[in-house]
This record gives C-alpha cells, structure tokens and sequence, in this order.
C-alpha cells in the first residue's frame, strides 16, 4: 500500500476470520455398545497449538527511554538485552502510546488504545467511549486467544489494565489477568509500587511475600515467580507449549533498588544531562542504532540546562540519576535469569523472546528538581529542593519513592524531541526493542528499521503461533485488528513496511504516521505540571511536518514547504482519531470530577463499615475522605494484658492516615503529609481491657488540599487534639498503597513496625464522608482551652 492519506485509511485495520473460540467439544471418535467388549474407545483429544508452536516470553520494561539502554547507546549496561541483540534483531523503530496503561492495553489486544477504551490510565478514566478504561469483550486478548488453543500462559509484574471500580477484592474479575487469559498470575494490579513492599496477588489473592524480610524486592520476586512457573509447566505439560508475560514494575519510581547497584554508578553523571545526551547520541551513530546524520533535536525551552541549574542541586540530581542507572541495571539483569532459566531449560531454540524496554519514553513527571516523595508531584505540590538535598542519603531506599530530575528524562530520549506523554514526538513513543527466536530468525546481532506500533505484538505472536485471529470468542464477534504481523521485519532487512498507518494521542499531544511521513502537534502542556490546562487549538498548538524516513528524529519540520501534504495527514488523523474513539480531545485534569466519573464500587455512598476482611482495598474502592469532614469509628476489644497494632489505616509512608494502638496501649491518629509533615493526636492514657469504641472526628476548613482539626475520643470522651494544617487532595498513593483494617500491608504510614497487625479483635470500623462536623464536635473545637489542653505538644 502507499499513495495519499485516503487510500491508507480504508485499510489501516484486518477484519479476523479464523474459526471462532472456543472450540466445540470434538465428536466422539470410538464405538459404543451395552457391554465392554463389544464397545470400541475414542481418541480423546486436548486444543494444542501445531507442533512447531514455540513458546514466547514477552518482557515489558516501564518508563526507559530509547537512549538508557547500552546495547542502543546508553549510559546502562544491559548485558541481557546485548544477549538478546547479538542472538537476534534489534529494532530501531518501534512505537508505544507514550503511557502504561494504553500501551499494555495496545499490546495484549492488537487494537488500538482508545479502540479498547484505554485512552488514559484506569486511575484517570472518564465517561467517554476511548476512555472509560474497560477493555470492551470484543477484543480478546493474545493470552485468551493462546490459552483456548492450547498454551499455557503467565502473567508475573505490572498488569495496571483493570478497571479502577472492579479492583476489589470481591471482582469482578473478568479485567484481572486470570479473566483475560492468564491461567497464573503474580504481580500488581497498580499503576507503581514499592519495590521494597508492593501491593502483591498471587492470582486474586493479596500476599505480602515481604513480612519479615529485609531482602526482597519485587523485580527478584517476580523473576523468582517467572522461572518456577516455567519449569513447572516444562515438567508438567511438555507437549503444551507457554506464553510467559514479565512486565515489570522497573522502570516506573519509585526508584528502588539496593545500594550497591547505585554505587557502580557514583560520579558517572556529574557532568549533567546536555553532556549525557550528547554522548548518547555519540554511542547511538557508533552503534548504528540510528543512521548516520541524525539529527539530535534541541533542548526545549521548558528543560532548564545543566549550566543553569543551581550547583547547589546538582548533587541531588546527580545522585537521582545514579540511582536511576542502578536501578535498570539490577532490572535487565533478571531478564537475564529468564535467559538463563530457558537455556537451562533446553528450550531457548524455540523460544520467542521479545524484549521491549518501556511501555513509554522516560518519565519527566518528577518535576523540575526531582522528588523525593512521589505523591507530592502526584498532588501538584513540587517538593522544595532543600528537603532533596538534606534527604539525599535516602534515594533509592524504602524511606522515599524517588523520581529523577525531568531533563534526565529528555537527555535518556535521545536523539529524540520531548518524553512520556507526550505522542506528538518520538520521545514519548519511541522504544528500543531485541528480538530473538533461533530456530526461526537465522541473522544474529541483525537491524530492523521498518515501522512498527504495539499492536503489532498481537498478530506476531499469533502468526508465530500458527494461529488465525479468531472471528469470535466467547460467542462475541470479534474487533477488526489494528496491528499488522513483524515476522517478515524479523525474516529480512529490507522487507516492505507492513504499518503504515498509526495516529498517536495523549492528552492532546497528537499525531498521525502515514508511509514514512508524520505529522505531530505537541499540546503545550508539560508533563511535570500535571494540573496545568492549555487550550486545544490555541496559540501553543502548531502542526509540524517530517519526513521520517530522511529524518529519523523529527528534526525537520517540513510543514511550511509541503502545506498540501499537511492538509492530507491533519484530515487522516481526524478520520483515525474518529474511527478509534479518541475524541473529545481532552487533558488529564479536565475530566477530574462526578460529572464525567466512570462507575465506583461504592456509587454515592458516603458511609460503610469495614472489618479486618477488608485489606489492600484501592482508594476508589473505599469512602472517600479527602476535601470534607468525616467520622472514624472504630470498635474493638482490648485483651486484659493490653494490645497494640493498626486497627485502620489508608495510604503509606509517603501519604495516608492511621489509628493506631502504640506498643504502650495508647490510640493514636497520625495524618501524614507526603511524608514531610506529620499530625498527630495521641491519648494521654492506654485502652483497659475490655470492649472501646474510638472515634477520630475530623472538621475540614474547606477548599482543596486544606487543613482542619481531629480529635481523637475513647468511649465518648475526648482525648485527643491536633491541628492538621494541610491535607492530601487528589490521591494518597498510585503505587499501591491502600486501605487495610487490622495492619498496614504496605510501607508504614506512621513510626510503627512493618505490618503491625492488629493483637486484640476489632469488630468493625466505620468511615462517614460529612457536610459538616456534628454539633457536638463544633462546640468543643470552639474551646480554646480545650484544644490547648489535649493537643499532643
């Protein structure tokens, strides 16, 4: 195909036609008669796939930029991707949705993002067709499609693609990976986490695999997980081949990793990120990764340079760089225990192993600074640099979920403009890739620069698989497929381009790829301020024009010279942004409210009462008390010989509440403030064996993000004050942190030990959402000499 925008449009998707699943149970083949032997038995058969099928391992990085890794030019050595690379291909052109949730969704179903209702993350869904966040049963996913003929198929990471109102630990289940195909899962439903203690299910259960230990971390655990699941299936079903999804939680921050995998990096980034990202760009020609006279595009106005930047920071962001690089580097090497895993298996011949290093470019949404608490930046609140700089020793640890500096993010893009969110450029979207299956892909160490998007994994793992996509699952016909096959880029260097027709679109940064030509349209508003709205059309808004195929980076535009040809592709954007549901066009605070909220587990109840069932329960799924007033009430049972432990709490120790019993008896409500302000209400005095009851009441001073003022009472008698000056807006946690009634399962909210589960019997906890305090709890706060006297100094 080629010629104008209009002929590429009528066939940018393939209707599917392979025999519908599942299959109808096979007729009996045998003979039966009323006695034994005068009957002759069947051959009962099982779905297998053909006896070539190989097995396929799927690795799926979060937040790297094209120019992190070594093997494609970065500062990280990647050991496991060089492995990858030398046994096989590397692909220089291969294309994501410049945001996780989107691009998993892309890539799972071979359709497009917003065509599947993924056009932003389930944290962020809105009303609207491209963006409700359900993935619709018409698109079946690989793993579903490889699961009925035969393979068995793992999911072990991130999974971040289930509707934030079917997150309960009650389902619907039908979006968690064992309802979309994975017979076993072991990850996190969450957008992040703590590598150190993440919001971890073993298929739909919670477990906390780090109780006790001050050795785990997710990416090992996962891997751990990966490779028992793999030889178990080897020993147990040979004859079945298996689909192995590992997307880890790495990339994404917080950035966790133990410390001397950051110390293998210490002063290799002094020099600042315009020196890092010219010597990317240096290794990247070398390397021939990307083809000589490349343009390495200008650093934007928005990104500060390094010659700039106070050199009483640039410690701080050295060492969040540092830990950067430490933390990819453990990453890619338990890849390459899969490697070994499959090697080790006698099974890497027939293996195919696709490793894609992100799911975006990487991440400028730490600020300007850096973060040291995610969920400031999160929030809208960039957190002061001079708090970086004396919490500078705890980068990389559990004491905070740091992000680097964003124009670290812009120089790991290189040679490309901008970074994730951003689709219009190639610095949100474009992301390194290594491809190996030696019994199929004769060429090692080989480059691929044919054009290619996410959905093209889909069909590629089907086609590898001998699979036509299925015209119907489940009785439910079946989406026309967006993504086209990469077995012909795998099988030469220069086979035609199969894709030519790919529109991109993030919060309004937009664009449309047509056989080697794209237009793009960066919105105007930068990631790092989340908050911050442009309007669409608006001055900011300019549509560029390049040519790809002479201008591998975007560095030219050429819009002003081919005015025609930029009429053709705006009108072909508009015919795709139609046929995939992506409009309204829209920002990610623009949609921030009831009028456009998609369904919650709760609906419009503001009071619910919880017990100790109830844990790793997602904000969405709890009673909302941010912005308001509201009630605590929790009752328990005190064991004559006293008890201690979490008896409720939301969120962790970067944001979040808790009452809590102190290893003295003593209630307590602790608010905490992204970690850097603490309130705190204590009671003078231990419980006494027995049944209490314990109500924190708190009278907000309305607005958003603002104060208010708790007390703390035991059997209706106060006992406790505080003045909580400021409150968390928008969201406590989007790594995972969540409500727990009996003990805190993820990173502590308050000064207590890790879990504390709860030593007497709680009979239940009640949140209420308030208008306003009772008015019993107004007429004490207007009492000075109360508030002085039961204020904890």
């Amino acid at each position: 195909m080629g010629g104008d925008a209009s002929e590429a449009c009528e066939t940018c998707d393939v209707k599917p036609q392979g025999p519908a699943l599942p299959f109808s149970t096979p007729a009996f083949s045998g003979h039966v008669d009323r006695l034994l032997p005068d009957s002759q038995p069947g051959n009962v058969t099982i779905p297998l796939p053909g006896p070539d099928a190989p097995n396929i391992v799927l690795v799926l990085l979060d937040d790297v930029g094209f120019g992190t890794c070594g093997t494609f030019g970065g500062p990280v050595p990647t050991p496991a991707l060089d492995r990858v690379a030398a046994n096989g291909l590397r692909l220089n052109q291969f294309h994501t949705t410049a945001l996780c949730s989107p691009t998993r969704a892309a890539m799972l179903t071979g359709r497009n993002h917003h065509a599947v209702h993924m056009g932003n993350i389930p944290e962020g869904a809105s009303a609207f067709p491209g963006y409700d966040c359900i993935i619709p049963r018409e698109a079946a996913t690989v793993s579903e499609i490889l699961r009925q003929y035969g393979y068995s198929t793992g999911a072990f990471g991130k999974w971040h693609v289930t509707p934030a109102h079917e997150q309960t630990l009650t389902g619907p289940f039908d979006r968690w990976p064992t309802g979309l195909g994975f017979e076993r899962f072991y990850g996190i439903l969450s957008a992040e986490a703590s590598q150190f203690e993440p919001p971890m299910f073993d298929q739909t259960t919670p477990v906390l695999p780090y109780e006790g230990r001050d050795d785990y971390h997710m990416t090992e655990d996962i891997a751990d997980k990966a490779i028992a699941w793999m030889r178990l299936q080897r020993a147990s079903n040979p004859h079945r081949p298996f689909f192995a999804y590992f997307a880890t939680g790495a990339m994404h921050c917080p950035h966790h990793v133990w410390p001397e995998y950051i110390e293998r990096f210490k002063g290799q980034f002094d020099e600042g990120w315009d020196v890092l990202r010219e010597r990317i760009y240096k290794e990247q020609l070398a390397l021939g990764v990307i083809p000589e006279g490349t343009t390495l595009t200008p650093r934007p106005a928005e990104v500060p340079s390094w010659d700039e930047y106070p050199d009483r920071y640039k410690p701080v962001a050295a060492r969040l760089m540092e830990v950067f690089a430490g933390f990819m580097a453990h990453t890619d090497e338990q890849i390459g225990r899969l490697l070994d895993a499959l090697d080790e298996l006698g099974v890497a011949d027939n293996t195919l192993f696709i490793y894609i290093t992100g799911d975006n470019g990487a991440s400028a949404e730490g600020t300007v600074n850096g973060a040291w608490s995610a969920p400031s930046f999160q929030n809208g609140y960039p957190e002061d640099p001079e708090w970086l700089l004396a919490h500078i020793d705890d980068f990389g640890s559990a004491k905070c979920e740091n992000h680097f500096n964003l124009a670290w993010a812009w120089a790991l893009d290189s040679p490309f403009q901008w970074m994730k969110q951003i689709a219009s450029h190639f610095g949100g979207t474009r992301n390194a890739v290594a491809v190996q299956w030696p019994k199929a892909i004769a060429e090692r160490g080989g480059l691929r620069n044919q054009f290619h998007h996410v959905t093209d994994i889909f069909p590629t793992l089907l086609e590898a698989a001998g699979i036509d996509p299925p015209a119907a699952v489940n009785g439910i016909e079946q989406m026309d497929i967006d993504g086209v096959s990469m077995l012909s880029t795998f099988a030469s260097p220069v086979a035609p381009e199969t894709h030519l027709t790919q529109y991109f679109e993030m919060f309004g940064n937009r664009a449309i790829y047509n056989d080697g030509w794209i237009a793009s349209c960066f919105h105007g508003r930068v990631p790092w301020k989340r908050f911050d709205t442009v309007p669409f059309d608006g001055p900011q808004e300019k549509w560029e024009l390049y040519d790809i195929r002479n201008d591998f980076s975007q560095g030219y535009d050429l819009a002003d010279r081919h005015p025609e040809k930029l009429a053709d592709m705006l009108a072909l954007f508009d015919a795709e942004a139609r046929r995939n549901n992506v409009y309204p066009l829209k920002e990610p605070g623009s949609t921030f409210g009831p009028k456009y909220a998609t369904p919650t587990s709760l609906g419009n109840l503001t009071k619910m009462t919880y017990t100790i069932e109830h844990q790793r329960m997602p904000e969405r799924s709890v009673v909302n008390l941010k912005n308001c007033s509201f009630r605590i009430t929790a009752e328990v049972t005190v064991h004559p010989a006293g008890c201690e432990g979490v008896v409720v709490c939301q969120g962790g120790n970067m944001a979040g509440w808790s009452l809590y019993v102190d290893a003295t008896g003593r209630p307590v409500f602790h608010y905490n403030w992204f970690g850097h302000e603490h309130f705190v209400a204590m009671a003078p005095s231990p419980l006494s064996g027995g049944r209490h009851v314990i109500v924190v009441d708190f009278a907000y001073d309305g607005g958003f993000g603002a104060g208010g003022e708790a007390v703390l009472s035991v059997d209706g008698v106060a006992a406790a004050y505080v003045r909580v000056e400021k409150t968390v807006p928008v969201i406590f946690s989007i790594s995972g942190e969540t409500f727990d009634v009996g003990l805190d399962t993820g990173a502590a909210v308050g000064p207590y030990p890790h879990v504390y589960r709860f030593t007497g019997a709680i009979h239940g906890v009640t949140l209420e959402r308030l208008s306003e305090p009772s008015a019993e709890v107004k007429a004490l706060l207007e009492d000075a000499e109360f508030r002085a006297s039961l204020a904890v100094q």
